[in-house]
């Protein structure tokens, strides 16, 4: 940890750290969710969505990388049990336990749009009192909303795709 950028930070640092650890637990979930998406997701077009799943699964894991580097920036530990994930997070988790895709890809979306408002919250609550944690954020809710994007366009097809066989 260092001093000096801790002391730049114009804002409560507990405070900013627990908006932190919700954020990270809300990464973990979120790739857990994908990943296991991934796994058992089934009906037509599959195989996109399989792909797309684990692409996010990815990206999530690098946002908890980025999330819990910052963390410990700022002096503070990542959330250390996945049990503590389940009460600190933003946005839950939805298990896939319907696997069709249309209820898979509807999950995430909803995962997307909530992780798009804790972001933009972080960058609004950041935007003049700490720039490192302010980028972190930027740099994660773009692609955030890249992913809310990617999963709405799979699900348009899927559904025009539907509507088109079931004539």
């Amino acid at each position: 940890m260092g001093s000096r950028g801790i002391a730049m930070v114009g804002m409560d640092v507990p405070e900013l750290l627990m908006l932190l650890n919700k954020a990270l637990s809300d990464e973990w979930l979120a790739y857990y969710q994908y990943w296991v998406g991934s796994k058992v997701v089934a009906g037509p077009m599959k195989d996109a969505v399989i792909a797309e799943l684990t692409l996010h699964a990815t990206e999530e894991l690098g946002h908890a990388e980025l999330v819990s580097k910052r963390i410990i920036q700022l002096g503070g530990t990542p959330v250390l049990t996945p049990a503590r994930w389940f009460e600190l997070t933003n946005c839950a988790y939805e298990a896939p336990e319907d696997p069709f895709v249309q209820t898979v890809l509807e999950q995430n979306i909803r995962g997307e749009q909530c992780a798009i408002s804790v972001y933009d919250n972080l960058m609004k609550v950041t935007k003049d009192v700490d720039p490192v944690t302010y980028n972190v954020a930027l740099q994660i809710i773009e692609q955030e909303v890249e992913h809310e994007e990617d999963l709405q366009s799979l699900l348009e097809d899927l559904k025009m795709m539907v509507q088109r066989y079931s004539k």
